[in-house]
């Protein structure tokens, strides 16, 4: 492949395809982790190489559950990958943030319980500092792109992970309000925290699609009803990471790019080869 994206989209709930891309390639990779969720369309857009990938896979056969989140991060870090927008499909636990807005939110409280939630195991620890999860200068790239094409953002705010597939029950719901929660969804942990550890910049654009339980004077969340929202919210997000791709400069300027930089924790001696060759793509100019 001679096209290196240094952007990539994954794309959520509803979400399967890129409009507007120029495809020019498709991979279907392997990585130590297994298969991603799907193929990886290379493309380009705005003159940019950009990759695309669908969490839940093409027809939306994975759960949040099942989804590969290890196997996804690690194929488009492989692939020279440096920035990675979430579109993602949420509940509001805010009366003020609609269903039909976006929020990009700037923090992340992970309440999932069945998830690989790191590269690093089999003898080489890191322990990462994710005290703010979301790239700020990424983030408001994207919340400036969804304002200029007159969709409604709401910048920060904290989104809370479950783990799904389950939607909640009212007291999980006014319990998530009571600690402060503005947003409720189910795949952005593990995924941010990964793409950090791959030194990745990564926000996302998500999509408020109902008042999950909480709301009484709505009906409680349904498939049914987040689709929908995702469908007429498709062209706007298409929409905004056109423009987010004409304004987005060459160069990253912000932490993402060196957080392994004081995270690892075992000298390179004490590495079992396999581990190593493993996780070169992630540590190797570290270790060197």
């Amino acid at each position: 492949m001679d096209v290196k994206p240094s952007v990539a989209i994954i794309g959520g709930s509803g979400i399967y395809a890129l409009d507007g891309i120029k495809v020019l390639d498709s991979l279907a990779l392997e990585t130590p982790f297994g298969k991603p969720s799907s193929e990886i369309i290379v493309g380009e857009i705005a003159g940019q190489a950009v990759a695309f990938l669908a969490r839940h896979g093409i027809g939306h056969t994975y759960s949040p559950s099942e989804v590969n989140y290890r196997a996804n991060i690690y194929a488009l870090k492989s692939m020279g990958v440096e920035r990675v927008i979430s579109i993602s499909a949420c509940g509001s636990l805010r009366e003020d943030y609609v269903p039909g807005e976006i929020v990009v939110p700037d923090q992340l409280f992970d309440r999932t319980t069945n998830r690989s939630a790191s590269f690093f195991e089999g003898g080489l620890v890191a322990h990462l500092s994710v005290a703010d999860p979301f790239c700020p200068e990424l983030s408001q790239f994207v919340f400036d792109s969804v304002n200029k094409v007159s969709g409604t953002a709401h910048m920060g705010g904290a989104y809370i992970t479950i783990e799904g597939p389950r939607f909640s029950t009212r007291a999980e719901s006014n319990t998530f309000r009571a600690w402060g929660m503005s947003i409720i969804g189910m795949t952005t942990s593990p995924e941010a925290f990964l793409a950090r550890e791959a030194e990745m910049c990564y926000s996302v654009m998500a999509h408020v699609t109902d008042y999950d339980v909480w709301h009484h004077s709505e009906e409680p969340v349904t498939a049914d009803m987040v689709f929908g929202i995702v469908k007429e919210n498709t062209q706007l997000a298409q929409r905004a990471i056109l423009n987010l791709l004409e304004q987005l400069p060459a160069e990253r300027t912000c932490s993402c790019q060196n957080a392994l930089q004081a995270a690892l924790s075992t000298r390179k001696d004490d590495i079992p080869p396999e581990t190593l060759k493993r996780l070169a793509p992630l540590v190797e100019r570290y270790l060197e």
